[in-house]
Parts: C-alpha cells; sequence; structure tokens
C-alpha cells in the first residue's frame, strides 16, 4: 500500500470529517470559474453550504474511509472529474441546487469554450466609429457595415450554435459589444441525502409550478374525500353542514313537518305559491293587500 505524505494524510483525514459529519453531500463543476468570483461565491454561500477545492485521488481517497459508515456512498467517485469541489451543508438538495444555480452570471467569452446555448448578435447600431472594426466584425461572421456615419448589424444573426466552440476572434467582437454569452457559476452535478443520489434532472425543477401541482392534488383529495363523504379533520365542518342541508331538503320534499325549520319552508313554499296564483287573477278578485303585493294597484 502506498504511503501518503503527512499533508496529504492531513487533507484526507479532514475531507473525512466533512463527508461523516455532513447530512447532504454534493459534487459541484468548477471548471473555468475565476480565482475571483470563486471568491465572491464562497462569500455568498458562507454559513450556508461549504465548498472543499481539493485533488480528486483525495476525495476519492476520503470516500473509501467512509462508505461503510454511508449508504451506497461510493457510487459519489463516478461524479469525480475535471475540476470539482464538495459542497457539505444541511441543506435539502433541491433548496442546495437552487443555491448553487443563484451563483450563475454571464462571463465573456475568450474563444475556445463550448457555447452552452445559441449565440445571437442582435440587427442595430453599435457604440464604434467606423473604421477598421467593420472588416473585424465581418472577419468574425457578424455582419457589419457603415450607415450615416455609424456602424451597424446589418441583421440578426446566429453566429454561435450551442455545442458549438466559440472561436477566438469571435469572442474578441463579443467582447467588444458586450455580449457575455458564458455562464459561470458553480454546477451541481450530484448530491447525495440519506442513501438516495438526485442529479440535475430531478434537482431542476420549476418551484413554483410544482407548488402549484401539489395544491390541485390537495384540492382534489379534499373534493373527493367531500363527494365519497370520508371524515377528515379538514372536511368534517363541511360535511356536518352538507348533511344538515340534505337532511332539511329530504324532510321538505317529502311533506313532513319535523321542526320550526321545516315549517317556517312550508310557510314560505305556500306564500310564494299564492303570490304566483294572485299574479295570474283579474285585479277585480283581489283585496287591497294582494293587489299591493303583486303591484296590481297601480294599474287599476
Amino acid at each position: 500500500m502506498v504511503t501518503l505524505p503527512a499533508w496529504k494524510k492531513k487533507e484526507v483525514n479532514k475531507l473525512s470529517n466533512l463527508l461523516k459529519t455532513s447530512p447532504i453531500v454534493g459534487v459541484v463543476d468548477i471548471e473555468g470559474i475565476p480565482a475571483f468570483q470563486m471568491q465572491e461565491m464562497r462569500e455568498k454561500l458562507r454559513g450556508a453550504v461549504n465548498i472543499t477545492v481539493s485533488r480528486n485521488t483525495l476525495i476519492e481517497r476520503a470516500i473509501d474511509e467512509v462508505k461503510e459508515e454511508r449508504d451506497d456512498f461510493e457510487e459519489l467517485k463516478d461524479y469525480l472529474g475535471g475540476q470539482t469541489a464538495l459542497v457539505t451543508t444541511d441543506i435539502n438538495p433541491f433548496k442546495l441546487y437552487k443555491r448553487m444555480e443563484a451563483t450563475k452570471s454571464d462571463a465573456p467569452a475568450k474563444g475556445g469554450e463550448v457555447a452552452d446555448k445559441d449565440i445571437v448578435v442582435e440587427k442595430g447600431n453599435t457604440p464604434f466609429k467606423p473604421g477598421p472594426i467593420v472588416g473585424d466584425l465581418q472577419k468574425a461572421g457578424i455582419p457589419a457595415s457603415i450607415q450615416s456615419g455609424k456602424v451597424k448589424i446589418n441583421k440578426t444573426k446566429k453566429v454561435v450554435k450551442e455545442g458549438e466552440i466559440i472561436p477566438q476572434d469571435l469572442a474578441r467582437m463579443l467582447t467588444r459589444l458586450e455580449i457575455k454569452p458564458i455562464t459561470v457559476g458553480l454546477d451541481l452535478k450530484i448530491a447525495y441525502e440519506d442513501g438516495m443520489f438526485f442529479d440535475q434532472d430531478v434537482l431542476d425543477i420549476d418551484t413554483d409550478e410544482y407548488v402549484e401541482k401539489i395544491k390541485r392534488c390537495a384540492l382534489s383529495a379534499f373534493n373527493l374525500s367531500v363527494n365519497a363523504a370520508y371524515p377528515t379533520k379538514q372536511n368534517i365542518e363541511i360535511l356536518i353542514s352538507k348533511a344538515s342541508r340534505d337532511a332539511l331538503s329530504l324532510a321538505f320534499n317529502s311533506d313532513l313537518t319535523i321542526d320550526e325549520k321545516t315549517t317556517e319552508l312550508k310557510i314560505k313554499q305556500a306564500y310564494s305559491h299564492m303570490l304566483g296564483l294572485a299574479s295570474k287573477l283579474d285585479s277585480e278578485a283581489l283585496d287591497e293587500e294582494l293587489l299591493e303585493l303583486t303591484g296590481k294597484e297601480d294599474k287599476k
């Protein structure tokens, strides 16, 4: 077995302690993040998320040391590659993913990067004065010309498709046009909690849409419980109220005079029928009170 230098042993021990004591462990891609931006991200996350940058080989050794204590923990090694870092926190994986996404911002291209989205240059005026810049723009594939003493982009053009390499000469022109086509930030590749792994496909959800779905499901379940007359703490008042109305309706429609409520309803119904009949009779057949109630008094 290879003996590790003292500094490596110390690093592995530090990593092992982090992996043992942190409820949530994640792996983030930090490739291409400038040092000053990395420092800013650490400051924003301080107190909530710990970011530890180390060699992948040392992280793998630390994982081996704690894998017996955490279910399926060794699978975390599959996500170590390139420039990665460990994140340790007690924030649940979904909130952690949102925090990581919030660190991302647009940055200028240097050239040689893979475009993570289509890069489009819009038609319109530029801040440049007429000169060699027109040739530089055209050389980079951006249709430009001088119009009315100004340098203009002649038409909107997609200069790079998603997944293509950004040429250096184009990158320089995009920077001069203040177009920042690169997204820089902490990219959470995987998160581990209690023996479960959550990748980006699972974590990348629309929170508002998800909440709305839960609300609709809750409403459907509530309606089902009411229609099925299945009593719960949430629906018991509605069920009792509905049962009371149904009982009253049954008593009324079956001509059973049971209490004051049904008697009052019967009297109101009879009164309504009486007014209906009176309205159809000739005014000569009605007394003064009925004439007033039916509105026929004014027509005499």
